[in-house]
């Protein structure tokens, strides 16, 4: 086991791999740009060094500063987190080339995996469902056009080598596609140095499914169950919970047997999450990505499985076998994550960042986390994410759980900032999100109309 591992991140998940480092007798080092000198996660760790200035690219993406950070103080490895390096194949290849171990899989790996083309490629030649679409790489709209023709409208058209949202376009019909194509390909190359696009049909309506699986360097793969992440704002996640109460048993075997496959085929090692789509209709899902990090939902799965996925995650890197097998694993009750942001929907979710002049986290009680950065006096800067907490309930049943977060969330208080505090009330109170009736559109094209009727 590592004797001291250093955390390439901030926030709530800087303190999250803290925490599981020091369960395990390891040493932590925290770094930190000027912005966030005050951060919780340098407090906890037990070393601090400043990488940088506040802008993310002079700190947090700013690799040198961060291996030699890793190579004055010690550390054995780098947790990455999620977001900033975490799905940097470069930054992976660094580290294995000074000799600290990366606390994820490979650079090579993440390329096969972070190349949507190939990806789809490796699914097909796995046996995993992938969405109708491209071939490969289209780089003109003409091209775009052509295969369009042969799918069939509407088709979502996706940066080959992008991620979070970006580089993404709906398009219902032909007279829009060559401006839809024009305009997403000039984000994606802003983005990931890429223009490159792809298409594939839109399945429609749909769930977001994705499968947690854990794997390490002996072969062994296992899932740990599916999340349902289907209520999403400009294709960001909202809430997520675990199990999705759109898929049986026999349904949930398939569908975690070929996140499996996938894991296997790209030779996968540490966690990784296989996401899906559901076309509830035909009950069939397709491939659509690998994430090859932790998730922010992580935390749902690990309440539904009792399995610490990020301690998992530094004992494979440690070059340990998995904990569990998959026999062993069992999914039992429901688990709800709500994303808590500093932010006003009012305004449409402009940032709202400031200073905590007051705070209460309601963490007591049986089956209630909130996992966050955050304290009284503490000022939220506003170079990062506005993520600054996540509500994470258990519960024996989905009902159970959605009366667990509506009182998690009624005692939640932070003063100083706006919040979508009440947003997340309003919308696990809504009748078909109670009922478990919605899809990847609902948010957008149904409750959020309604809400901003009452708000703006």
């Amino acid at each position: 086991m590592f004797q001291k591992i250093l955390i390439a991140n901030r926030g709530e998940i800087a303190v999250r791999i803290i925490r599981a480092a020091r369960e395990l007798g390891i040493a932590t080092v925290a770094v930190y740009s000027t912005a966030d000198k005050e951060a919780l996660h340098t407090m906890l760790a037990d070393e601090a060094i400043c990488i940088g200035p506040a802008r993310s690219r002079d700190s947090y993406l700013n690799m040198n500063a961060i291996i030699s950070a890793a190579v004055v103080t010690g550390a054995q490895a780098i947790h990455p987190g999620f977001g900033f390096l975490s799905e940097n194949s470069t930054f992976a290849t660094l580290c294995s080339e000074v000799g600290i171990k990366f606390i994820g899989p490979s650079g090579a790996v993440m390329d096969a995996m972070g190349d949507k083309i190939n990806a789809r490629k490796k699914m097909i030649e796995a046996d995993v469902p992938v969405i109708p679409g491209s071939d490969g790489e289209v780089f003109t709209a003409e091209e775009a056009l052509a295969i369009a023709e042969k799918i069939g409208y509407p088709v979502m058209l996706k940066a080959s080598a992008g991620g979070g949202g970006k580089g993404i376009r709906k398009v219902e019909k032909a007279a829009d596609l060559s401006t839809a194509f024009e305009s997403a390909s000039s984000e994606a190359k802003a983005a990931f140095g890429n223009g490159a696009m792809y298409l594939e049909r839109v399945i429609y309506p749909a769930r977001h499914i994705e499968v947690q699986i854990l794997a390490d360097q002996y072969g062994h793969v296992v899932h740990l169950g599916e999340r349902d992440c289907s209520l999403q704002r400009n294709n960001q996640k909202v809430l997520e919970e675990a199990p999705s109460i759109a898929i049986g048993q026999t349904l949930r075997e398939q569908i975690g047997q070929a996140a499996v496959r996938a894991a296997q085929s790209v030779g996968y090692e540490n966690a990784g999450t296989i996401e899906f789509l559901l076309d509830e209709a035909s009950g069939q899902f397709y491939f659509m990505e690998m994430n090859t990090r932790v998730q922010v939902e992580h935390p749902v799965t690990e309440f539904v499985t009792g399995i610490d996925i990020v301690k998992e995650q530094i004992r494979i890197a440690a070059g340990q076998e998995l904990s569990v097998i998959q026999d062993e694993i069992r999914i039992q009750g429901h688990a709800i994550e709500c994303r808590i942001n500093a932010e006003n929907p009012a305004f449409n979710f402009a940032p709202s960042p400031g200073k905590i002049s007051n705070l209460y986290l309601p963490s007591g009680g049986v089956g209630v986390r909130v996992d966050s950065a955050v304290y009284p006096g503490y000022t939220i800067p506003p170079y990062y994410d506005s993520m600054i907490a996540k509500v994470i309930v258990h519960g024996g049943n989905r009902f159970e759980a959605l009366m667990k977060m509506q009182r998690a969330l009624y005692e939640l208080e932070i003063d100083g900032l706006v919040t979508n505090t009440d947003f997340q009330l309003d919308l696990i109170a809504d009748k078909r999100v109670v009922a478990g009736d919605y899809d990847t559109a609902y948010l957008m094209e149904d409750f959020l109309p309604r809400y901003r009727g009452v708000v703006e």
